[in-house]
């Protein structure tokens, strides 16, 4: 399969020199070559999974704990406008 490395490369708004294109290009041949190979594989009576292992929760639930007073966590604050964190503007 042919590719345009420098296309690639302009994509990802990459600034390439020439040893790092051919890298590059040999590098992104070699795992299409790898791609198509498992292209090859016949997975006919494969039953389609999205997880190749169960998927369990592990973590624990969520429990409501206290949390600080609002007061203890605006004490450092730089800039606080009624009980709330004051940050600067960022859209218009």
């Amino acid at each position: 399969m042919e590719f345009d490395v420098e296309k690639v490369a302009q994509l990802a708004m990459l600034g390439l020199n020439e040893e790092e294109k051919e890298l590059y290009g040999k590098q992104l041949g070699d795992i299409i070559k790898f791609m198509n190979k498992l292209n090859e594989l016949n997975t006919e009576d494969v039953e389609p999974t999205s997880h190749v292992v169960d998927i369990n929760n592990v973590f624990r639930e969520d429990e409501p704990k206290e949390s600080l007073p609002r007061e203890e966590v605006l004490k450092n604050a730089p800039d606080k406008e009624d009980g709330f964190f004051k940050v600067p503007r960022i859209i218009e």
